[in-house]
């Protein structure tokens, strides 16, 4: 019977999260099977097993489209694909067996009135360390399971998505408590209480942010921004033979948007351009559309430095029309996409996956590249250590980390820009509004996922960052979903998936900075403190166990 609690808790997550059944309101009970279980007649090793085997159904129901987009789109075998991800489910699911280790400790050796508080603690805690350790792969928390619900969401802004985590945590912790046995009626009233309180005040926070939230969006400055979904097929995109089609795709979606809508702004998806800008013809075609619509263009392209450069120098632009490509201090014409001459530049090079702003005269005057690479995605982890991944470094590529020094700017718009998967950090959209971001701009390929959950996954957390940090946030992939989302988290503007789309929406351009950029991130820091204490104490004062059921 304990042992169906594992995959119970599993199929459970998998029916509340979207791209699963979506129905969120199990996600308020989902983890009572798991708690009751641990806190029962189970040694402490024995929760850690009961955990790490209920983290294996969980992460490989969650993260089965891992083997799609390593081996069907990234070119690995299945000799390694597989492996892999069986090695990634099995790393996730060893913060879940150490949660079921400290759980077990806390419920055990402490008041139920303070375990309570700390079990929703340590969730959040392991949480934010699996965000950050080993580069970090934070997907898909429980909070990002309230996606499809706004109202739920605004609390976000004071604690981040950490604190929707925490009062689910809570609340699944309390309805596990009160279902044991060890539990009188007024210490069952003491539990209670505070929850609710609690809850109330995140609900009465709400209501009064989503009036004053609403309130700016009326009056503040808006752009109108069109958004560009080319559905190129993810084993054609980078063909030679079908780059001018690619282009030409875009050019005609974009032409068709500026005659009907007269966008400020067009914004193309991750890497919309299939070839390295610097002297490749096919650019002159992106500048004409530029200075002929005069309208400014945010596009998704590969780039190559000859060297590393610093912040400052890789962002100075180039005066005039011959120069014009000189973006990050490129020296023009040197790579057409096709690689250096010799082995001695091939070593010298640097590639980055890149965003590129056009000015309207069809000037690059501006970009970012990605700060947080996809490990064994856009590079492989210690392979000057580990020589055996040599076949894995040929497949999958090496790039290079860019840094997030200033925003782009174009109108009245301060674009912070989250390529990929940076929008399921919210770190990293708290750095771009730390540098004074009024919008933020999501461009991706989630064309790897095939048409599995991910792309589902991918904008519920994408919504969050926009919540927490009050930010419009303007979605380009490039099957899918493209769309714009606004500082309550309401998904105003959505495209299908795998299917060419294009449309023109109005953001407004916020300025206040919220609670979570200033201070409320820390939230997430100071639960794995309080859990720290509190184990230390047992450890030293040693209280007997408690017999809960």
């Amino acid at each position: 019977m304990k042992i169906a609690a594992a995959p119970l808790t599993a199929v459970l997550f998998w029916l509340a999260f979207p791209g699963g059944g979506g129905l969120w309101p199990l996600l308020f009970v989902v983890l009572v099977p798991f708690l009751v279980v641990i806190a029962g007649e189970v040694t402490l090793r024995q929760a850690g097993i009961f955990g790490l085997f209920t983290g294996l159904f969980h992460f490989s129901a969650l993260l089965y489209w891992i083997v799609t987009v390593l081996g069907y789109y990234g070119g690995l075998p299945l000799y390694l694909s597989v492996p892999a991800f069986v090695l990634l489910a099995l790393y996730m699911s060893v913060y879940l067996g150490i949660f079921a280790m400290v759980s077990r400790l806390l419920i055990v050796r402490l008041p139920l009135l303070l375990a309570l508080w700390l079990v929703p603690a340590a969730w959040v805690a392991l949480d934010w360390c699996r965000s950050f350790l080993f580069s970090g792969f934070p997907w898909m928390d429980p909070g990002y399971g309230l996606a499809k619900v706004p109202w739920l969401l605004q609390s976000a802004d004071l604690w981040g998505h950490y604190g929707l985590s925490y009062v689910l945590v809570l609340v699944n912790t309390l309805v596990a408590l009160l279902a044991m046995a060890g539990a009188q009626t007024r210490e069952r009233f003491a539990l209670i209480v505070p929850v609710i309180l609690l809850c109330g005040g995140v609900a009465l926070y709400s209501m009064v942010r989503w009036q004053q939230i609403e309130h700016q969006v009326r009056m503040g400055t808006t752009v109108r921004v069109g958004v560009v979904q080319g559905n190129i097929a993810q084993d054609q995109k980078w063909s030679p033979g079908l780059q001018e089609k690619t282009m030409a795709d875009y050019i005609g979606q974009s032409q068709g948007l500026i005659e009907r809508n007269r966008p400020d702004l067009l914004i193309w998806p991750e890497t919309a351009l299939p070839f390295y800008p610097p002297g490749h013809p096919l650019l002159y075609s992106v500048r004409d559309l530029a200075g002929q619509g005069d309208v400014a263009l945010l596009t998704g392209a590969p780039w190559v430095e000859q060297r590393r450069q610093d912040a400052q120098k890789r962002t100075e632009r180039v005066q005039g029309e011959g120069d014009s490509l000189g973006w990050s201090g490129v020296e023009r014409g040197r790579d057409d996409g096709k690689g250096a001459k010799d082995e001695r530049e091939r070593q010298e090079l640097h590639y980055f996956n890149s965003a590129l702003l056009f000015d309207t005269q069809g000037r690059i005057v501006d970009g970012y590249s990605k700060s947080h690479l996809v490990p064994f995605g856009e590079y492989v982890p210690l392979k000057k250590m580990l020589p055996f991944l040599a076949p894995v470094v040929e497949a999958v590529g090496d790039f290079s980390p860019g840094v997030i020094s200033h925003t782009l700017d174009c109108r009245n718009a301060r674009i912070g820009v989250l390529i990929c998967f940076e929008s399921i950090f919210p770190e990293i959209a708290r750095k771009w509004v730390g540098v004074n971001a009024n919008l933020l701009v999501n461009l991706t390929n989630d064309a790897w996922y095939g048409r599995s959950s991910a792309p589902y996954h991918s904008l519920a957390m994408t919504v969050l960052r926009g919540v927490e940090t009050r930010r419009f946030v303007v979605r380009a992939a490039n099957t899918g979903f493209s769309g714009v989302i606004d500082p309550l988290g309401r998904v105003r503007m959505v495209s299908p998936l795998f299917e060419p789309w294009a449309e023109v929406a109005e953001v407004v351009l916020m300025e206040e900075k919220s609670a979570f950029v200033r201070w409320g991130y820390l939230f997430s820091p100071l639960c794995l403190g309080g859990v720290i204490i509190s184990l230390v104490w047992i450890v030293l004062r040693n209280p007997c166990p408690r017999r809960l059921s």
